[in-house]
């Protein structure tokens, strides 16, 4: 079972991303999927979160209003859109499956993880 995360880079503050991540080795249609940053020095956070029919997000405070959490469950991947990105947004950004179907920001419900992608904002 694989996580794949992609669509990091670097960016400009102010400047938008797409996140990807595709998931392979079983389907996680019926899994919550949500989002998680850690920065460097930092503890790894949690960012957004979705339902397992996408009919239900949550946000981190931090992150609400500029970052839409999405999902595509016949293609397996959920997507992060990040807008209005600023240099404390800057992380290495994680994808990750839990183990029940509604939106969840407790890390110890999540039990497949990606292996991030970096994100770098610049001011």
């Amino acid at each position: 079972v694989q996580l794949q995360a992609s669509g990091g880079g670097l960016v400009q503050a102010g400047g938008s991303l797409r996140l990807s991540c595709a998931a392979s080795g079983r389907t996680f249609s019926q899994n919550g999927m949500g989002w998680f940053r850690q920065a460097p020095g930092k503890e790894r956070e949690f960012v957004a979160a979705i339902s397992w029919s996408g009919g239900s997000t949550y946000y981190a405070d931090s992150v609400k209003g500029r970052f839409t959490i999405s999902r595509d469950n016949a293609k397996n991947t959920v997507y992060l859109q990040m807008n209005s990105l600023k240099p404390e947004d800057t992380a290495v950004y994680y994808c990750s499956a839990s183990k029940v179907g509604r939106a969840t920001a407790t890390m110890s419900l999540y039990d497949y993880w990606g292996q991030g992608t970096l994100v770098t904002v610049s001011s």
